[in-house]
């Protein structure tokens, strides 16, 4: 039998075979202590540094945990109200809704990505939709300025959730309006000097700098330096870190928010930040307060992923087990495909005792009811929300059986996705629940649930994760469309070709039916 420490490394090894970074290091926290450290590879592919537990990371998105403590540092000190409009506590720039009838977003909806704020502001940023998403810019502009105008908010609070930075961007405004420091100093005072985070930083400070390691993209000729680009909202992504520091949060987290130098929230807090705060299908995890929430065969998770061009991060706790990891990589691009996300889950399993497929196998399919989720569903209403789901699914997704299994199929371009992924049963009891397999993209497995009117009725409302798409008229089928169009212009093609040739009709359609490699009744998949 392997022993607990090899079954890690190799866990650790399974990932990187399939996800290789320059570097990588991974800490564990078992029983509420950190017990294991690993290092991979190089900081530096010229100078050849080796990673340690002190090497430096960009830590992207694990910010947004950092933010949500603050706020609710000052929840606990009763200077903010978590669902009083956030206009109320913001001074340097405003949510600014779209439309009349929208009601005011609160605190609460912007820790849970519900507030009607997009990943993208507004339909210009396409443009330039790296800055406008807020994940790099060639500069930084004060979010007064970056914000001129007012944050746009969209669609009406608390109805759907839409991953955003910007949301967090005003979360870190919010510390800053009300606790009169910046957020980068602020954070310093009440979080890392009380957890012992001596390497950790919001902005490239001395003490970050010179054991920050070189972030790296994988190219057809190996590895080239990322674009070394600063983040424009900084409550959502400017973080830096190292596996030492971040097991010491982690720590702190299982202990109820008890850190080494002391308390910096109550129990209670904690308890509240990792319970489902916006759930829309109960057999979702849910979204907690500035944590994903999560399930590994029973056992409930917390945690984050984070991406940074060059760098990718990720930690996931199980709190009731006291088990928690953190993954960090300096190789990786704004997909956000790599290591550190495979590597927590793969990790925690072993610790808990799981096998590593996360697809139950023990679920018979239900071909039964099959003819009640097949169709095409699109996203939520709220155009400039739906830019993120969109960038991943296209026209939305259609649900269909194929090789005598339920697919589920975006109507995209992207031909990794476009061939479409089996839905796999997950509840014996719950023919309308199911797990997808979106490894391929870096994003492990998610639930996919159907949500019905009745029994017996077709299923209205499809669920990925929190995503939410909603069933629509297979007339209006961007699929069957374009199809219709090809058939139209191959009709055309054999009718007018023959006249441009000279032709007599019957040879000319033959030929233009033979150019089709789509018989009458298949239309082209993923047009």
């Amino acid at each position: 039998m392997d022993s607990p420490e090899l079954a890690l490394r190799r866990d650790v090894v399974r990932v990187l075979d399939r996800w290789p970074t320059a570097g990588l290091a991974v800490a564990v926290v078992r029983d509420g202590e950190p017990t294991w450290f690993h290092d991979h590879g190089v900081s530096d592919v010229t100078s050849a540094a080796p990673i340690t537990p002190d090497t430096v990371f960009r830590v992207g998105s694990l910010t947004k945990t950092f933010t949500a403590v603050a706020v609710m540092q000052l929840w606990e000190q009763g200077r903010v109200d978590l669902d009083a409009p956030a206009n109320d506590y913001l001074s340097t720039f405003r949510l600014r809704p779209t439309r009349p009838g929208l009601r005011p977003a609160s605190l609460r909806h912007l820790l849970t990505h519900t507030a009607g704020v997009g990943y993208w502001r507004r339909w210009s940023d396409l443009l330039h939709p790296v800055s406008g998403a807020g994940v790099e810019a060639r500069r930084l502009l004060p979010l007064g300025e970056y914000y001129r105008g007012g944050l746009p908010q969209e669609v009406q609070p608390g109805t759907k959730w839409v991953y955003s930075n910007h949301g967090f961007a005003a979360l870190g405004q919010v510390v800053e309006d009300v606790s009169g420091q910046l957020l980068a100093d602020y954070l310093r005072e009440h979080v890392f000097d009380p957890l012992g985070m001596w390497d950790t930083d919001l902005v490239r400070s001395a003490r970050v700098r010179s054991a920050l390691a070189t972030g790296y993209l994988v190219r057809s000729r190996g590895l080239v330096p990322a674009p070394d680009r600063p983040v424009p909202t900084p409550g959502g992504g400017s973080l830096y870190s190292t596996s030492t520091d971040l097991a010491r949060y982690v720590e702190c987290l299982l202990h109820q928010g008890a850190g080494a130098g002391g308390r910096i929230l109550e129990a209670s807090t904690v308890a509240e930040m990792f319970s489902p705060q916006f759930r829309p299908d109960p057999r979702l995890p849910g979204m907690g307060l500035g944590f994903d929430l999560g399930v590994e065969d029973g056992h409930r998770t917390v945690g984050k992923s984070g991406v940074v061009s060059g760098f990718l991060a990720a930690l996931t706790l199980e709190p009731s087990a006291g088990l928690g990891v953190v993954a960090l990589a300096n190789t990786g691009g704004l997909s956000g495909q790599g290591a550190p996300t495979e590597v927590c889950s793969a990790v925690i399993r072993t610790l808990l005792d799981l096998p590593e497929d996360r697809l139950r196998h023990d679920v018979a399919p239900r071909p039964d009811v099959w003819a009640e989720l097949c169709g095409w569903y699109s996203p939520a209403p709220g155009p400039v929300t739906n830019l993120f789901a969109r960038a991943l699914m296209g026209a939305g997704a259609e649900v269909v059986v194929d090789g005598h299994r339920l697919v589920l199929k975006p109507l995209t371009p992207v031909p990794a996705l476009r061939r479409g992924m089996p839905l796999h049963s997950d509840d014996p009891k719950d023919p309308y629940a199911f797990r997808v397999d979106f490894s391929e993209l870096g994003m492990g497995t998610l639930p996919v649930v159907f949500a019905t009117a009745d029994a017996g009725r077709r299923a209205r409302t499809l669920w990925l994760d929190l995503m939410a798409f909603e069933r629509r008229p297979d007339l209006r089928n961007p699929r069957r469309l374009a199809a219709g169009a090809l058939a139209a212009g191959v009709l055309a093609a054999g009718i007018a070709g023959p006249r441009r040739s000279g032709r007599g009709s019957g040879r000319g359609s033959g030929r233009a039916s033979s150019r089709n490699p789509f018989p009458a009744h298949v239309p082209p998949e993923g047009s």
